[in-house]
């Protein structure tokens, strides 16, 4: 931990006094949850940074699979001229179906990422529920603004549903859920099948989600890990323009849909220090006042993507527990397809 604090030191040429700096914020983090990676401030703000945020994302983490699970990729197919989707197939061998499909879209701030960072999580849910996890490695910002990933995402849900015999899936029992960036995905996603009128979508599984490009204008926002400063340039990199009052767009960013009526219902887990906790909470509370049934899963002391920095926290393995019972209690209550 020493040698990644003093690597990321100089990787982003921090001094003591910017360290000095973020003591006032890390007396709101959890005892349980605090790290030495918290003092030291990074943000990404442009290709040298973002060149070094997605190194990082994207090293290996070994021994993150469950036993038992086998992971495979596959290559979902597009009409037109736009790109094949890589997939990434969670799946435990002898499992007899049709069982419940997870569609996951991996986190990033749009910018980074890939599905291997999803690979204990992923298979954990396809070792523990007997269900099938889709994981999207959709095509990242800047490079491909919007709507390339979100496009890229629905290729893969219609390929899902399209192979659910093959797959061993039932159609019916579809769940969309990411982290970060990728729970925002996931909520654009059940907003534009929706309006399509397909394919059926069953359960929302938000965990800390980037759902509110304007969080990214608010002078007073600012968080451990992912900062409001990565966020205004996450952000801007997506839109393909700086981020501004305005966004007509449909499904660019899930906070500005008006009409929240008819999505599948929902579960978000967020901390309390997180960036994205107050346009968590406001989401929540505009699904409930929709009549769409929302939990939300609120962890004190907690900043964006704790889980990651100390997993053994209890307060972390309580998280990923409740993540757990939810999409257990999501699909239980939906009925097979006949």
């Amino acid at each position: 931990m020493k040698r990644l604090v003093m690597a990321l030191t100089v990787i982003f040429g921090l001094a003591g006094a910017g360290i000095a700096r973020r003591r006032p914020k890390l007396a709101n983090v959890a005892p349980e949850l605090r790290s030495p990676v918290l003092y030291v401030p990074m943000s990404v703000t442009g290709d040298r940074s973002l060149t070094i945020g997605r190194k990082l994302m994207s090293t290996p983490q070994p021994g993150a699979m469950v036993a038992g699970v086998d992971r495979r990729t596959e290559v979902v197919p597009v009409s037109g001229e736009q790109p094949a989707v890589p997939v990434v197939i969670y799946d435990r061998p002898g499992r007899t179906g049709p069982s419940v499909a997870l569609l996951w879209i991996h986190g990033g701030g749009l910018v980074m990422g890939t599905p291997a960072a999803g690979d204990g999580l992923c298979s954990r849910f396809a070792a523990e529920l007997d269900l099938v996890v889709v994981s999207v490695d959709y095509r990242l910002a800047p490079e491909h603004p919007f709507p390339a990933g979100l496009h890229d995402c629905l290729a893969a849900l219609e390929w899902l549903h399209s192979n659910a015999e093959n797959l061993g899936v039932d159609p019916a029992r579809v769940v969309v859920g990411g982290d970060s960036a990728g729970g925002g995905l996931a909520a654009c996603l059940a907003q534009l099948a929706h309006d399509r009128g397909g394919p059926a979508i069953c359960f929302q599984l938000l965990q800390y989600p980037m759902l509110d490009d304007r969080t990214a204008l608010r002078a007073d926002a600012e968080a451990l890990t992912w900062t409001n400063t990565s966020n205004r340039y996450a952000w801007s990199a997506y839109l393909g323009h700086p981020v501004r009052a305005d966004e007509p767009r449909p499904y660019a960013s899930a906070a500005r849909r008006a009409d929240l009526g008819g999505l599948p219902p929902a579960w978000i887990g967020i901390g309390t220090i997180d960036l994205f906790h107050a346009e968590s909470i406001e989401y929540a509370t505009r699904l409930e006042a929709a009549g769409v049934p929302c939990d939300v899963h609120v962890v004190p002391g907690m900043y964006h993507a704790a889980e990651r920095m100390v997993p053994k926290a209890p307060s972390m393995i309580a998280l990923l527990d409740a993540m757990t019972t939810a999409l257990r209690a999501a699909v239980a209550q939906t009925e097979p397809a006949r």
